[in-house]
């Protein structure tokens, strides 16, 4: 009985992978959809938000059905609860890539990016691949210290976040109000991306140490925000 519960761990560990897995490939076709204007790779992304939704549902249910016939205690517990949490925030980081997603469709057959700040939002893209990929083996090594490290990404995606906002503000703009609020909708995706990114590693210190930091916490923000689409 016991073996085939520390199985069904491992495979709520698996699908948790498999979803920072999901999300890196959906924000990376994202990006690239927004900056060529790419109807075909928006829709795609927009379409397999529902894989990442299903797994999010199967792991719960699992979970749910562990926490019933187990009662697990201790460390088990908290990698059951702590999924749950986890799970929610990589599904979320799905709907913000599904959101870029369709401002690249909604801006079809021109691009949604500006020319002079194509550069910031590529940045912005490859840091939210760097550091879902580091989600994904964070999760799989269940190692603190690699955990601790996605703030330093995160400080990156914050920083290029604020060059985008400062190029929006400061005078120079010349490409409307649509575009300005196009892009002020996908910097803020972004960044949000990356914070439940880095939501997901101060878990994982959780399920190891059994210690959570208040003062760290990125959780529970709100993500679709008027003008979400």
């Amino acid at each position: 009985m016991r073996n085939a519960f520390h199985e069904d761990l491992d495979t709520i560990s698996d699908q948790l992978v498999e979803m920072t897995r999901l999300a890196g490939s959906a924000m990376a076709r994202a990006t690239t959809a927004l900056l060529d204007a790419d109807i075909q790779l928006a829709e795609s992304v927009i379409d397999a938000d529902k894989e990442l939704d299903r797994l999010r549902e199967d792991l719960d249910a699992l979970s749910i059905d562990l926490l019933a016939r187990q009662q697990p205690v201790a460390t088990d517990l908290r990698m059951v609860v702590t999924s749950m949490r986890m799970s929610a925030d990589l599904e979320r980081m799905g709907d913000l890539a599904r959101h870029v997603a369709k401002v690249a469709r909604l801006r079809y057959p021109e691009s949604a990016v500006p020319a002079d700040i194509r550069a910031t939002i590529l940045q912005m893209g490859q840091v939210a691949e760097r550091i879902v990929a580091k989600c994904g083996q964070v999760i799989a090594a269940k190692d603190v210290e690699d955990a601790k490290t996605l703030e330093r990404d995160d400080d990156a995606m914050d920083e290029l976040h604020r060059t985008l906002f400062s190029h929006l503000i400061d005078g120079t703009w010349k490409h409307g109000t649509e575009a300005a609020v196009d892009m002020t909708l996908v910097g803020r995706y972004y960044e949000r991306f990356a914070d439940h990114a880095v939501s997901v590693a101060h878990r994982v210190v959780y399920l190891v140490t059994g210690e959570w930091d208040v003062a760290e916490d990125h959780e529970d923000q709100e993500d679709r925000a008027p003008g979400a689409r």
